[in-house]
């Protein structure tokens, strides 16, 4: 797993929303500017008139003696931290920049995580949270250049250290991976890993168990990260006699740290908001999780949790979810086949807590997400197009639930004001009217949305409708109005609108 100087990730640019992210999660990206003075240069394009760039510095062979040297020492620290025992020696390799680069573009060029990976970026451009003009692949490639500090790679076993960065910069980051050393070799991180993979695009008429499923991935990958982190922190606080269950000021500090970066983080700080906020999520909140089982069950806890693992980015930023065993009412989903017949699909997914907050974040404000997140009960995307139109504007259903009709019409009212925000031209039809919902509490401008509303713009209508604790919306389908009850019909009460 990459990690990198400035901030964690795993990979889901969610699809790119886990699909991005999934395309990632070789990749991972880690932030250390809290604890440690571990950085790396800007990657940057000179102009061409600019001289050509210094040879990058590459450590002197006595620094990478060091370097392997300290892989058993960091390794015994990490097993005595973690309580997983070493059954073998780690494999280590000195590698430049240009091979781990390499290694990227070889993982992200697959011919199905390719594909994958453009049905994603679409789906995240029609949805705002990346811009329409963003050339998503190349921007991460050269992030990851910038960004990498090492990585574990399960297939081969191997710890790949870098050979432009000093010894002791790359120990913290050592501590870190060979955590996932020793848990791959406890519980076989690839296949653990694997077992929750499943590209909904290839079933033929998804479930909402399968939807539920759908962000199982990124919930270890965030409780994998976590417990490496863990890990990190306390090798960097041990020699003052400090550790992270002894200071939980440390974590806030930190994951505050991963998301802002450093200055020298160039690529990372041109990032849109979702991407950073992608990238940092299995460090940042699988930190908090992993904080509160420690808290609650001890650091034992955390290696339990690879039999009985979070599925979930709600439990994940919530982990009262998890360690309370809630669960959530089934989200009611229709025969997608006999719906869209018309249609081919270009991707289906969940929409989790996570992609819900990142989303409200980008239509009002983070302040306002952080309200209403915690609200969110389900949620899942379809998107298509029309038959023999590659060039038609992307279809898409989206159906989330709220915890209660009140928090349903504020996420709709927050929705439908950010339709100026995303088309060029959203033009409410006339008989579209804001109703108050008695009792709802209003967001910022007073406003509400209840029952049905629609819209036209420049890709096709759009339709926003309210039923009881349910969202459904439709954008650019020419049977809009009949999706609500579709989705909906056969699940709720008699009365209920």
């Amino acid at each position: 797993m990459l990690e990198s100087t400035h901030a964690p990730y795993s990979a889901r640019l969610k699809r790119v929303f886990r699909r991005a992210k999934k395309r990632l999660s070789r990749a991972l990206l880690l932030a250390l500017a809290a604890l440690s003075t571990l950085s790396s240069p800007a990657q940057t394009s000179p102009p061409q008139t600019a001289p050509p760039p210094a040879p990058e510095h590459k450590i002197s062979p006595e620094q990478a003696d060091e370097l392997f040297r300290s892989v058993d020492e960091i390794l015994k620290f990490a097993s005595t931290e973690t309580a997983l025992p070493e059954r073998e020696k780690v494999k280590r390799k000195l590698v430049s920049r240009d091979e781990v680069v390499a290694y990227l573009q070889k993982h992200m060029d697959e011919d199905e995580d390719s594909q994958r990976f453009r049905r994603s970026e679409v789906v995240l451009k029609k949805f705002g949270l990346i811009p329409r003009d963003f050339d998503l692949r190349p921007f991460l490639i050269g992030l990851l250049r910038e960004q990498i500090a090492g990585y574990y790679d399960p297939a081969t076993k191997t710890v790949n250290m870098l050979d432009w960065l000093d010894a002791e910069q790359q120990k913290p980051v050592l501590a870190h991976e060979l955590t996932h050393a020793l848990q791959d070799q406890s519980f076989d991180l690839q296949k653990w890993m694997k077992g929750t993979e499943k590209d909904l695009i290839t079933v033929e008429s998804p479930t909402s168990d399968d939807f539920d499923r759908d962000e199982a991935a990124e919930a270890r990958q965030a409780m994998v990260e976590g417990q490496a982190t863990v890990t990190l922190i306390d090798y960097e606080l041990e020699p003052a006699g400090m550790s992270m269950a002894g200071s939980p000021q440390i974590v806030e500090a930190m994951r505050e740290t991963m998301l802002a970066g450093t200055p020298d983080s160039v690529q990372y700080q041109k990032a849109p908001l979702f991407l950073k906020e992608a990238l940092t999520f299995p460090y940042r909140y699988g930190l908090g999780f992993t904080g509160d089982v420690i808290a609650k069950r001890g650091k034992a806890g955390l290696n339990d949790l690879f039999k009985n693992p979070p599925t979930t980015t709600r439990q994940i930023m919530e982990p009262d979810t998890f360690l309370s065993g809630e669960k959530l009412p089934a989200m009611p989903v229709p025969d997608f086949k006999r719906l869209f017949k018309d249609f081919d699909t270009v991707d289906v997914g969940g929409f989790g807590e996570f992609d819900t907050a990142m989303l409200v974040g980008q239509l009002a404000t983070p302040v306002i997400a952080q309200k209403i997140y915690p609200h969110w009960r389900g949620g899942y995307y379809y998107a298509v197009r029309p038959k023999a139109k590659a060039t038609a504007p992307l279809g898409l259903l989206y159906v989330s639930r709220w915890s209660s009709p009140e928090k349903a019409t504020e996420f709709a009212a927050i929705y439908a004001k950010g339709l100026a925000k995303r088309y060029q031209r959203a033009v409410e039809v006339p008989h579209a009217v804001k109703v108050p919902h008695e009792g709802a509490a209003l967001v910022s401008t007073g406003e509400i949305l209840s029952g049905g509303h629609s819209w036209t713009t420049e890709e096709g209508p759009v339709l926003i409708e309210m039923q009881g604790d349910f969202v459904v919306i439709a954008e650019s389908l020419d049977h809009e109005d009949r999706l609500p009850e579709a989705v909906l019909g056969s699940t709720l009460p008699a009365g209920t609108k």
